[in-house]
């Protein structure tokens, strides 16, 4: 259900697992908008780099029909992506509540190094 973001426009929360079963059968696009030693530290299996220090909405993969869903390491830095996504036009509106420390919570794999 989407709701008032509190950095603008409009979010939708998903779990872990909802985000889990999207990557699994391709309908997930997962954008991870951590910085770059963060990611090197540790990523989601099969996610997408775009760090928000240098975030440009124009710069996003094309999601060849997948949902794009941003990620981040808890839940906060995503919703500002959202936000900067939507108010640059784009249909973006969803991010994975809790991050990589609700995934690595749920019991779902990350990679390392």
């Amino acid at each position: 259900m989407s709701e008032p973001n509190p950095f603008g426009g409009r979010i939708t929360h998903l779990t872990p697992q909802e985000v889990e079963a999207g990557l699994e059968d391709g309908t997930i696009l997962l954008v991870d908008v951590r910085e770059p030693d963060e990611i090197a530290a540790e990523r989601i299996p099969g996610a997408t780099a775009v760090a928000l220090s240098t975030f440009d909405p124009a710069s996003l993969p094309d999601p060849e029909g997948k949902r794009l869903v941003f990620s981040c390491r808890s839940g906060q830095r995503s919703q500002r992506a959202a936000a900067m996504a939507q108010a640059a036009g784009l249909d973006c509106e969803e991010h994975m509540q809790g991050g990589i420390l609700g995934w690595k919570a749920a019991g779902f794999p990350v990679e390392r190094g």
